[in-house]
């Protein structure tokens, strides 16, 4: 079989996937950002009309199962834009769902075949397939709920080569994730480490590049936090030590507060338009090159059936 990377509008070769977004949300709503909610297609469509405008010709639609996902609504949006779109299937950490929401009582055995028919045959019944799975874990804590969802994806990543993203909050427990992971025979070069800048660390991070994981840097225009320079600083020292085959760049915009055509800023776009550049003037536009084109295109790659 031939790797492909497979987005809502169907298989693609991965040398076509083009610069990538690796990270955002044009559909989301959770009880954890009340207000927040991305739950309007027109505005949704506009901002993924920005993001191809400012340069990406790719991005994953992060949000994972009952987080108000519309796969059928993303379809429509990625046909309009010519924007490819690399859907999820998998489960946030459990702090995002209500007591009570099913999906958290399910069984490992549940989980899998939930997440295969996701990939396999279509999410929540529309026939458009997700790329990839999405987990998530807690400040480090790992909770058996998320337990199971990290087993389950590390086993389909092994048997299927599936990609796998693991949100990480405050980019903590990367390496423990990666065990667990590693313990159902999931190699480290199928996994995203999500807001791993959050924890801005360039030696943690280059061994988690040495371990072959992929680092997800996805916290630009946060300045509650820190400037941008501090993740651009980081990036460029993980670059020197070794690190550039497995830096992706995204955004994880993800509040309606924080989109332009919802009423907020700085948008989609702000990721190629601002952030970008400052990464070109310290690692070179080659090295760029292969953070927003070869490695998205290699870490969403799998033999798909």
């Amino acid at each position: 079989m031939t790797a492909v990377v497979r987005t809502v509008t169907g298989d693609l070769t991965p040398g076509d996937l083009g610069p990538t977004d690796y990270h955002e949300h044009l559909f989301q709503a959770s009880p954890l950002l009340p207000g927040e909610e991305l739950d309007d297609e027109t505005a949704s469509g506009a901002e993924a009309t920005a993001l191809v405008g400012a340069g990406a010709s790719a991005m994953v639609e992060a949000t994972p199962i009952g987080l108000g996902r519309d796969p059928s609504a993303v379809a429509r949006i990625s046909r309009e834009t010519g924007l490819h779109v690399v859907h999820t299937t998998g489960v946030h950490r459990h702090e995002h769902y209500p007591p009570g929401t099913p999906v958290l009582d399910l069984s490992e055995a549940e989980l899998r075949r939930l997440f295969l028919a996701d990939l396999l045959e279509g999410m929540d019944g529309t026939g458009v397939r997700a790329g990839l799975i999405k987990t998530g874990v807690g400040l480090w804590a790992i909770g058996p709920f998320e337990r199971r969802a990290l087993t389950v994806a590390g086993g389909l990543a092994a048997e299927h080569g599936v990609p796998v993203m693991v949100h990480l909050e405050h980019g903590s427990a990367a390496h423990e994730v990666l065990d667990l992971l590693a313990a159902e025979g999931c190699p480290a070069d199928r996994v995203a480490l999500a807001h791993i800048d959050r924890n801005p660390d360039p030696v943690l991070h280059a061994g988690l590049a040495e371990r072959g994981a992929y680092l997800g840097y996805d916290g630009a225009a946060r300045h509650q936090r820190w400037p941008d320079s501090v993740l651009v600083d980081c990036l460029a020292a993980t670059v020197a030590a070794g690190g550039a085959e497995r830096v992706l760049l995204g955004g994880d915009v993800a509040r309606r507060s924080r989109y332009v055509a919802y009423g907020g800023m700085p948008g989609l776009a702000y990721l190629f338009t601002r952030f970008v550049p400052r990464v070109v003037a310290a690692i070179g536009s080659e090295a760029t090159d292969v953070v927003l084109r070869a490695n998205p295109a290699r870490w969403l790659a799998w033999e798909a059936p």
